[in-house]
């Protein structure tokens, strides 16, 4: 077995190479992935890396798969550790905030830089973005729904409309903080979501207090 092959073999070394190409994708983008360059990067050859991705378009679909599966676990699941309610909303948010502030990732946040990068190219990698922005803003809403169900937040709050304000925050931490720095951008996305949550909440002292 040639040294490509071996160092290939197996799901364990499958995820190595794409942590390394989610760092790769992050910053130059999806469509600056190419099997030639990342076998470069990586020192390996070309016929090793079609063990595994017959194509780029399939390089790529895998790439998304594997940043869903790093947020679920950075983002999702810490924050799913949190009480049911406005305090579970407010920490998908302070943990997607201290993703950005960690700089896991080069070029800041993957699925922001993707989403404006495949926004006008119909086919398969923009669907499964799609998907994931969907599913991303589905978990939002549950969330802001169970707040209100749970008598956190005043009745009458639309969970889709603070949803929306939610990501909204998110996103523009992630596309400003390159420019200004993630403590900074960071720190105004959450002052603006608590005070906001705070304003809405039947009980504002079960929310944290912000230095």
């Amino acid at each position: 077995m040639t040294e490509d092959g071996r160092l290939l073999r197996g799901e364990r070394t499958r995820t190595a190479v794409l942590d390394r190409t989610l760092r790769l994708a992050s910053a130059d983008g999806l469509d600056g992935l190419s099997l030639a360059r990342l076998a470069q990067t990586l020192g390996l050859s070309k016929s090793g890396l079609f063990a595994h991705w017959r194509s780029k378009e399939e390089l790529q679909l895998a790439v998304i798969d594997h940043a869903r599966e790093q947020w679920l676990t950075d983002v999702i699941r810490p924050a799913l550790q949190a009480p049911r309610g406005v305090r579970r909303l407010w920490a998908a948010h302070d943990r997607r905030l201290a993703f950005y502030e960690a700089e896991k990732l080069p070029g800041g946040c993957f699925f922001a830089n993707s989403y404006f990068e495949y926004n006008a190219r119909p086919g398969p990698v923009r669907q499964l973005l799609g998907d994931q922005l969907t599913g991303w803003t589905a978990f939002l809403t549950r969330l802001a729904r169970e707040a209100v169900d749970a008598g956190d937040l005043r009745p009458g709050t639309d969970p889709a409309d603070l949803a929306h304000l939610t990501d909204s925050l998110g996103v523009y931490a992630a596309m400003q903080a390159p420019v200004r720095g993630a403590a900074d951008t960071c720190a105004q996305s959450r002052r603006a979501l608590l005070a906001h949550l705070r304003a809405i909440a039947t009980d504002p002292t079960i929310l944290p207090e912000l230095s």
